[in-house]
């Protein structure tokens, strides 16, 4: 699955402060990318059958939630009518029948299959039939019951069913095809004034037993003939081939019947269509694999899809190189859905995104959104063969297949457009940010237990920015150390033996040790033990090198020293690391430091030599130094800075902020790294910067600091800001290069926040004008969202009713989003309330962007503590509400409490935890998270205060 809460780069790249006197806004100097889908499930709904409830020590199989193994699927003939007009109840539903071919391995009496919230069909008393084939005999049902708590339809059969035999289950069923975007779920658009419907799914991870009973677990591979009763005026589509849809009648009501060619073997999660009026556009006749990208007709026609038509071939060609595996499938159809809970799904052969993430307007759309739109394809594309074709065995191993999708979308959006230098952006989209994540003690290992991963709030708790951002970490370092090539030759042996089947990670493991060993690379130790000491247990460390003895040791880092870490680790929380370093003058090096403490007379330097490790951030490490090499580095970068390379010139702000933020290194020394950017015009270290800065705003924002940091900050940005004016010729034309244009949006935005001469200005005049002729937008697609945000800031209710007026007839989605994101800029309160209320009426606010929209209003200083009120008033609503994958609960709350930094924030967040301990579902960890956030920012601050004041002050006061 694409990440789930997917914000447009444009929007996430967008570093605005909105400074306004003394009682100043602060909106987050960075909304980096989140790269958490969290769904959780709602609570079971009555079905009118019996139900029994699960003690606390299941004794029953069906009391358990993992599926016994005395059946395996082979296929299913499934037809499905969803109804896109209300009935008399008000209420969407679909209706549908079920052939499930079924084979037994072991002799048992029960039948387990999933099924969630479904109304089944009462035959002969029973809410199944079951018959033998090839001639085996079928036993009698002896009763039947929907166990709720487990999701499972249960069989009891009057005598056992026999290994080796084969049966069919039939079933029939009416469903909800509510709005809450899990399992077979409506979404819902207005078009030339005209309501329409869409009838779509979303099965991972465990709602396909929502659309009909199945044996819903990725292993139960099995082949799929799917069948859609739709409405004469639209289009069906599906995972295979729709074939020429014939006319029917049925209930009286003349409709379209569309079947579909059967699918591969594959896993249910995977299974997906879709019923609507959308149109399409194609590759050319004689492609090998026919590519479709779906929307709607509007977008369609304003060519919003061409960009993603245009790429999607050379990235598939990409990936079949890259595996040395073809793609297993005759076509690749893409569709942009109106309503969608994640990113986007990699559905085997049809593919479903958010609107955002496959549709591009060259006139409306910023360059960010055109490399998301890259890298949301790439990432799915990855999936048709890691993941798909081979699919992990369980939920624990999720880590592997969303890990390398995330990596391996990189290179295949660099391959796309070779000139964004997407392989050193993964860097800043995900590696810094998950190295925040896992320096909590409340971080988890990427691969679980398979016995600790077994109801779905469990599983759902998986799809964060652990198991997204740092697998894609840990596959990009393996990558480095093994080469690309190895790499890639060990997958393609991986897919051959498993493909169609299901592994685990020793699997991929296992062979890329054979590419290893057959390329003759020779590593410290066996592939397989170097890397479980970064699957199994959590966390990374933080290697220290003196450069005057060449001493390098390790140890486990925590951003909060005084965390206590109760997960225990059979690897004592210690590393195989891979440290690379330059020192002057000479070439990269490698060095494997396998123990706690080691000597490398290598790195020993000479009194004016400097030392650099981890170069290009290939390792997920982090590096301290001795005090000496610290002040070399800090005199290269303030005289010679490009001598360092750009990505280390990130990372040595970034590792200085966060070993000072755990006390290793001092706070000075941190925001001495920043002092050469009144030199620096690359977007990478001031991109790091911002994002580390956002701290100390979060921190400081309501104190005395604010007033000194904020001048320092423009006097760094100011040689930024005219570098862009003078470069774009006074803000006339666009930056040739890709990071350079988001370069362009910090300047500006740091500038504007900051106070620099002409700034707000400017913004304020380009929204003017816009106000002024709302059908001619001639502000720059790349600075929209910063120019939006200060002129709504900086202004009143006019300025915020009109970009809410354009947010309502925005029919791009991207630029919907960007507007959604400024209206939370704004300083007055009510109307920051009012915007709150929004977001839970969908018919304002979609389901999909009510999570980013109240997190949006939280960065706001004066929206944080509105947000925090708004959530624990309306919590119960938006757990029973706004659950079932519309909205994330786990990100919710990280993002409402991440400004908590006192005694009194603290008590609120534990009395709150307390009083809903029955409804945090999948946000439990989330929690524990904020929490620990909360008392390390209490710590933090007590010692920090001072000397942070004092530094700002020495770096702004007038020279006597």
């Amino acid at each position: 699955m694409g990440k789930g809460f997917y914000i447009s780069k444009a929007v996430a790249i967008v570093c605005v402060v909105a400074a306004v006197a003394a009682t100043a806004i602060i909106i987050a100097l960075s909304v980096v990318y989140s790269q958490e889908k969290s769904k959780n499930l709602e609570d079971p709904v009555a079905t009118g059958e019996p139900v029994t409830t699960t003690p606390s020590t299941p004794k029953d199989p069906w009391q358990f939630y993992r599926l016994p193994d005395t059946l395996a699927p082979s296929s299913y003939n499934v037809t499905l009518w969803p109804r896109l007009t209300p009935n008399a109840d008000g209420l969407y539903i679909f209706t549908g029948h079920s052939t499930v071919i079924f084979k037994c391995v072991k002799d048992t009496d029960l039948i387990l299959i999933h099924s969630n919230k479904l109304n089944l069909t009462t035959f002969e008393g029973h809410l199944a039939k079951l018959t033998g084939l090839n001639g085996a005999p079928a036993p009698t049902l002896k009763t039947t019951w929907l166990e709720v708590p487990t999701q499972f339809l249960v069989i009891q059969v009057s005598s056992p069913l026999k290994a080796g035999n084969t049966y069919q289950l039939y079933t029939e069923f009416v469903g909800e095809l509510a709005d809450d975007l899990g399992g077979f779920y409506r979404s819902e658009y207005t078009e030339d004034g005209v309501k329409k419907v869409v009838a779509t799914t979303q099965m991972q991870p465990t709602d396909a037993r929502k659309a009909f009973p199945c044996f819903d677990e990725p292993a139960m591979k099995a082949v799929f003939h799917m069948t859609l009763i739709h409405p004469l005026d639209t289009v069906a589509l599906s995972n295979g081939m729709n074939n020429e849809p014939i006319n029917i009648t049925m209930d009286g009501q003349k409709v379209k019947q569309t079947s579909f060619e059967p699918t591969e073997i594959m896993s249910t999660y995977l299974l997906a269509f879709v019923v609507s009026d959308f149109t399409y556009i194609s590759s050319g006749p004689g492609a090998k694999v026919l590519i479709r990208i779906w929307a709607r007709r509007k977008a369609i026609e304003e060519g919003q899809g061409d960009y993603a038509l245009e790429k999607t071939g050379p990235i598939l060609s990409f990936f079949e190189n890259y595996y040395n595996s073809p793609y297993p499938l005759s076509k690749s159809d893409q569709i942009a859905l109106p309503d969608f809970s994640a990113g986007a799904m990699e559905n085997w052969g049809l593919i479903t995104y958010r609107e955002t993430a496959l549709l591009y307007n060259p006139g409306v759309s910023s360059n960010g959104d055109k490399e998301w739109v890259a890298t949301v394809i790439a990432h799915e594309l990855a999936h048709m063969w890691f993941g798909n074709l081979v699919t992990t065995r369980w939920w624990n191993d999720l880590w592997l297949n969303e890990g390398f999708a995330t990596y391996v979308s990189y290179l295949g959006a660099d391959y796309a457009e070779p000139t964004w230098n997407m392989k050193d952006l993964i860097v800043l989209n995900e590696i810094i940010g998950v190295m925040g994540v896992d320096a909590l003690a409340s971080s988890h290992p990427l691969s679980s237990k398979e016995e600790d991963i077994q109801r779905p709030e469990q599983i759902t708790q998986l799809f964060d920015s652990i198991t997204y951002s740092k697998g894609a970490a840990v596959l990009r370092m393996l990558s480095e150390f093994i080469t690309e090539a190895v790499f890639s030759q060990g997958l393609h042996t991986y897919l051959e033996e498993f493909k169609y089947k299901n592994t685990v990670y020793q699997d991929l493991w296992r062979h890329l040790q054979m590419a290893v060993d057959k390329a003759g690379i020779k590593l410290p130790h066996p592939l397989e033990e170097i890397m479980n000491r970064w699957i199994l247990q959590m966390g990374l460390p933080v290697v220290t090198i003196n450069t005057q003895t060449g001493a390098i040791s390790q140890k486990h880092f925590l951003v909060d020293p005084d965390s206590v870490v109760d997960r225990p680790s059979e690897y004592n929380y210690e590393w195989f690391v891979p440290v690379t370093y330059i020192k002057t003058g000479a070439a990269e090096q490698q060095y494997w430091l396998v123990q706690k403490e080691a000597t490398n007379k290598d790195m020993a330097l000479g009194a004016n030599d400097w030392l650099v490790a981890n170069i290009n951030m290939k390792g997920f490490y982090r590096v301290n130094y001795d005090d000496g090499n610290w002040e070399r580095l800090l005199n290269k970068l303030n005289s010679q800075p490009k001598d360092i390379p750009v990505i280390n010139r990130a990372q040595i702000i970034d590792d200085a902020f966060n070993l000072a933020r755990a006390r290793i290194v001092d706070v000075t020394l941190a925001l001495r790294t920043t002092k050469f950017l009144d030199k620096e015009v690359e977007y990478m270290p001031w991109e790091t910067t911002t994002r580390n800065l956002n701290y100390f705003y979060l921190m400081f924002d309501r104190s005395e600091v604010y007033g000194p940091m904020q001048a320092y900050i423009k006097k760094q940005v100011t040689p930024l800001f005219e570098h862009f004016r003078d470069i774009t010729l006074n803000w006339t034309k666009i930056p040739d290069g890709h990071t350079d244009q988001y370069n362009q949006v910090n300047a500006i935005s740091l500038a504007c926040s900051t106070g620099v001469q002409g700034c707000r200005e400017l913004t304020t005049k380009w929204f003017k004008e816009w106000m002024a002729n709302p059908a001619d937008n001639k502000i720059n697609v790349n600075l929209k969202t910063t120019v939006y945000c200060n002129a709504i800031a900086a202004g009143g209710v006019e300025e915020w009713d009109f970009a809410w007026a354009m947010f309502k007839n925005a029919t791009i989605a991207s630029e919907a989003e960007k507007i959604m994101y400024a209206l939370s800029c704004t300083r007055q309160p009510w109307l920051l309330n009012r915007y709150l209320e929004y977001c839970l009426d969908p018919d304002k606010i979609r389901k999909q962007d009510a999570t980013a929209t109240i997190n949006y209003i939280a960065d706001n200083a004066v929206g944080q503590p509105l947000a925090w009120d708004f959530i624990r008033a309306q919590w119960d609503h938006i757990f029973n509400d706004y659950g079932g994958g519309s909205m994330s609960f786990g990100r919710l709350i990280s993002g409402v409490t991440e400004r908590f930094s006192t005694e009194f924030d603290y008590n609120q967040l534990l009395q709150f935890k307390e009083d809903n301990a029955d409804q945090l579902g999948s946000a439990a960890t989330s929690f524990e998270q904020a929490l620990e956030r909360t008392k390390a920012n209490i710590n933090w601050v007590a010692l920090n205060k001072k000397p942070v004041l004092d530094w700002f002050n020495s770096e702004t006061s007038p020279a006597v």
